[in-house]
């Protein structure tokens, strides 16, 4: 049996082997996974179990004060993942299942937090709501809030963190709702259920992979956070702000390196235990394409009252992205309520004029590779046989499972290098990252920024890939390349047409994510390098909101302005929808 499999194994890799385009794109892919994504886990994983790195690990785990904050930031995580998964499919349910008003709207409020940094919620909650927000002073005169009954602590932050993430559930579980085939319902309906037992016993079955893959993204996403726990967090401490603090305050890697791989281990473990259980329960319904029509939740008293929850809910969004838009405008907001442009003159004249061009620069650079490398994988993973290609698929979605910050402090230990190298037996030195400007150069920080962006932007780009091309014939791919064309023109002449809808879902996901990233890249930032989230953070520590507010205000026009250019350039803003809803 071990002989045949051996046998196998070594006529899969011939076959692929014999196409020499398809080689390069699986050694390239293969080369990504392990330099991008590999090395700097374990170069983190290596500083930790120094002989420094193996005393830290019995202090914290066997001391009180970190078994605390380790055991806050579970608790938040938790908290966070459950609210927002049942969030965002109260958002779903309302969406695909109720004929109520307004669903445009609510659609259109709920991808809000996608085009903004997460903290920008925790910035206007604070001024709304905090000790001396703009409602706490007007309506309840501060008479209730004292420091243990305020906004501050793991009340507040669940909150923001649930607004912020809770998008991530509602695209996924909506598109898993739209294809789930009506005739199950009409077939359980025939059969004498009632709608409630229709819905706990075929829906929502189906939608477990939906619910996994939404709670594990939000978890790791709500842990790894930084901005949020730093603006809002106040004596709540977890684990993310103790690794920053760590770096930028003490300057300590070895700490660092020991509390990020505390942070992985229920990252991965929960990423694991989600694709190991989904991967064991089937949930295909029985035809190819959904038939018949929708059945639609008619009761009055759960269509009403779920609909009054979600514009509720609606409301109090739109309420915080005008405070962000009007505090821009604002001289000091909540203090001198007079318009003003002097925050914009800032942004766009001053220091932050910096932060805007080396943003959206990296992220144009890093949104088409992230795109590209999404599509090949994806097309590795579905379209071919060879051994290790679960192994592909695998490690490529590591750059979701892991937390931004881990990433951020792998990348600084494995590729903190000087920027001059050596040719070997002489004494010539060559500057390797080539110069822009004066004396800027891209990759001083640059670099590791656009290949962190990279590597958390393919996963998305990846399962939109997947979740497309297993809905095409690959009869069509097989008769180009019978025809004589190889994988690479086959790919770029018949694949790429085809899944154009998900690779434009993929280029969305991936320069959002870019613009609005934080925790990834906080460590990687550098005089050379400005990065608009980080901005935004320095002016919200030091309470300039209307710096804060003008600077989220200029990333939402650039992440909608590029968002417009690629449904243009690209293709249809319709199908990208659908395969980000199917995929993310």
């Amino acid at each position: 049996m071990a002989l045949l499999t051996r046998n196998r194994y070594a006529l899969e890799f011939r076959r692929i082997f014999q196409d020499k385009p398809l080689t390069v794109g699986l050694l390239l892919m293969t080369a990504f996974v392990l330099i991008a994504i590999v090395w700097p886990i374990l170069e983190m994983t290596s500083e930790s179990l120094t002989a420094e790195g193996r005393e830290l690990f019995g202090r914290y785990l066997g001391g009180g004060v970190y078994q605390t904050i380790i055991r806050q930031t579970l608790v938040m995580g938790l908290t966070v993942a459950t609210g927002g998964t049942l969030l965002g499919f109260l958002f779903a349910f309302v969406q695909v299942k109720l004929d109520v008003p307004f669903k445009r709207l609510m659609h259109l409020v709920a991808l809000f937090p996608i085009i903004s940094p997460p903290f920008a919620v925790a910035s206007a909650v604070l001024f709304l709501i905090g000790r001396n927000g703009r409602i706490t002073k007007g309506i309840f005169n501060s008479r209730v809030i004292t420091p243990g009954n305020d906004i501050y602590g793991l009340d507040g932050l669940s909150l923001v963190l649930i607004l912020a993430y809770f998008t991530i559930a509602y695209l996924n579980l909506k598109g898993m709702m739209q294809a789930l085939d009506p005739a199950l319902d009409e077939a359980a309906t025939d059969l004498g259920a009632s709608k409630w037992r229709v819905f706990r016993t075929v829906t929502l079955p189906m939608l477990i992979p939906g619910f996994a893959g939404s709670f594990l993204l939000i978890f790791v996403e709500s842990i790894a956070d930084l901005g949020n726990p730093l603006t809002i967090g106040g004596n709540y401490d977890v684990l993310a702000v103790r690794v920053y603090l760590a770096v930028i305050g003490l300057n300590d890697f070895a700490a660092a390196a020991v509390l990020s791989v505390v942070l992985l281990v229920p990252s991965l473990t929960i990423f694991i235990i989600q694709r190991y259980w989904v991967s064991r329960r089937s949930v295909v319904s029985v035809t190819g394409k959904p038939t018949g029509t929708p059945q639609m939740i008619t009761h009055p008293l759960v269509k009403w009252s779920l609909w009054g929850l979600t514009i509720t809910i609606t409301a109090i969004i739109i309420v915080i992205y005008v405070t962000i838009i009007l505090g821009g405008f604002t001289r000091v907001p909540g203090v001198n309520n007079a318009l003003t442009l002097e925050h914009f003159d800032f942004v766009i004249n001053g220091l932050g004029s910096e932060a805007i061009t080396d943003t959206t620069t990296l992220a144009a650079i890093a949104t088409p590779i992230a795109g590209i490398i999404g599509m090949i994988i994806a097309f590795l993973v579905v379209r071919k046989q060879f051994f290790g290609r679960g192994a592909l698929d695998f490690a490529a979605m590591l750059g979701l499972a892991v937390p931004g910050t881990v990433f951020g402090i792998g990348f600084l230990l494995a590729f903190n290098t000087p920027t001059a190298i050596t040719i070997p037996f002489t004494d010539t030195q060559i500057d390797i990252f080539p110069k822009l400007v004066g004396n800027r150069s891209i990759f001083s920080g640059a670099a590791a920024i656009v290949i962190v962006y990279v590597v958390r932007s393919v996963p998305a780009a990846l399962r939109v890939g997947v979740s497309s091309l297993t809905q095409i014939d690959p009869a069509i791919e097989e008769a180009s390349i019978n025809l004589g064309a190889n994988s690479i023109r086959t790919f770029r002449s018949i694949t790429l047409p085809l899944v154009r809808p998900a690779y434009l879902a993929g280029l969305i996901y991936a320069f959002a994510r870019s613009m609005t990233s934080i925790s990834a890249i906080v460590f990687l930032t550098t005089p050379r390098t400005k990065i608009l989230t980080a901005q935004m953070l320095n002016e919200v520590q030091f309470g300039r909101f209307g710096n804060a507010f003008a600077l989220s205000v200029i990333l939402i026009v650039l992440v909608l302005g590029a968002i417009g250019v690629m449904y243009f350039t690209v293709g249809s803003s319709t199908g990208a929808e659908r395969s980000l809803e199917g995929g993310v």
